[in-house]
């Protein structure tokens, strides 16, 4: 596994549209304003690719002009970052022009470069882990850097500086607070608070050990649903399939799995049928434990916790829920691969920050030698 270094006062940083197009509509003109300025005031510098803002008509009928994005920025050595506008429905679309081209292989074995985003960004964050590539689920451009408070959500702030030098978060603990989704996104909400309740619950151990570890790899249980079903397109199934996307039984085996539901907040009975579609490939035969987000809103919160259990139906394995990462607000950030201590005990979960610093300082040595 490769580790990007991290971000750094004077980097660029590209922005991509590999999902919806929506960051390129006058109705996001507001975060890209916002976002902009926050990325700035890191002094980072942030260039949007060519086919960026070109909005949802185009994007949706270019997926093409979404992979070529995604390419131009790996091969800009100019370029240390790369953050997703935000998520979508259809990033698998963007597959074989991405997995065919040895050109973009290349450039991703040649030149790692850090990779963030969540939701439908799982398709791609399992295509650069099948890379051999550390990716961070988290924050955006979007959701997160161009949140329409006066200043970003605490919590979600200290995630994204986590993808900054200096910035490593080596524990993560549960948000005091959390936050409802916004109804209004214009531009007239600018300046505007969300609503916030403080957090009565934290982190919830719902069985197994209280101590457990492995390395991360997961995504949003949705996208996982789409990808192993084509519940969403008749294709993706079988796209999916074609370039391996979906890690192996053995791929699993020692990690802990994370997940968490979209903002379609699915019902129980969807959420129940999402999690079979694991149970069937023998996921939860082979990990050493999970971590499940904070449901949207908290959509369906108890009724989630009683199908965890059922559909695992392994008494043995840890489940943690109600982690702030994904779609509920705030966010933390979950890098693919790395190493993971979660100590219930004490409601942490221990990052090896320190060793992926460590392996990523080893690698640049062997490059410049």
């Amino acid at each position: 596994m490769q580790y990007a270094r991290k971000l750094r006062k004077g980097d660029k940083v590209a922005i991509v549209s590999l999902s919806s197009g929506m960051l390129g509509e006058a109705f996001c003109s507001h975060n890209i304003e916002i976002g902009v300025k926050r990325l700035k005031e890191y002094g980072l510098e942030p260039v949007f690719m060519p086919n960026a803002l070109k909005g949802i008509a185009y994007l949706q009928a270019h997926p093409q002009a979404r992979a070529k994005d995604l390419k131009e920025a790996f091969l800009d050595d100019s370029i240390a970052g790369i953050i997703c506008a935000i998520g979508g429905d259809d990033t698998y679309r963007l597959l074989p022009y991405l997995l065919e081209d040895a050109e973009f292989i290349r450039a991703v074995e040649r030149s790692p470069k850090l990779f963030a985003g969540f939701s439908d960004t799982t398709v791609n964050h399992l295509m650069f882990y099948k890379l051999g590539l550390s990716t961070y689920y988290g924050p955006n451009f979007i959701c997160d850097l161009g949140e329409l408070a006066d200043e970003m959500l605490p919590y979600s702030k200290k995630a994204f500086e986590s993808y900054l030098e200096g910035g490593d978060v080596d524990e993560i603990v549960s948000s005091e607070i959390w936050y409802e989704e916004r109804k209004d996104f214009s531009r007239a909400a600018v300046g505007t608070e969300r609503i916030a309740h403080r957090e009565e619950r934290g982190f919830e151990l719902l069985q197994g050990g209280d101590v457990f570890e492995g390395r991360l790899l997961g995504g949003c249980l949705d996208s996982f649903y789409d990808i192993l079903t084509a519940n969403r397109y008749q294709d993706e199934k079988s796209v999916c399939e074609k370039y391996g996307i979906f890690p192996s039984k053995q791929e699993w085996a020692g990690k802990i799995l994370f997940i968490e539901t979209s903002e379609e907040k699915p019902a129980p009975e969807l959420f129940e049928q999402e999690l079979m579609e694991l149970r069937k490939r023998g996921v939860f035969e082979v990990i050493n434990g999970i971590l499940v987000g904070k449901p949207q809103d908290e959509a369906y919160y108890d009724a989630y916790k009683d199908i965890l259990i059922k559909v695992v139906d392994h008494v043995g394995l840890p489940i943690v829920y109600n982690v702030n990462f994904g779609h509920a607000a705030p966010r933390c950030a979950l890098q693919y691969g790395a190493a993971a201590r979660v100590d219930m005990k004490q409601k942490k979960i221990f990052l090896s920050v320190i060793t992926l610093a460590a392996e990523a300082d080893m690698k640049h040595k062997e490059d410049i030698s």
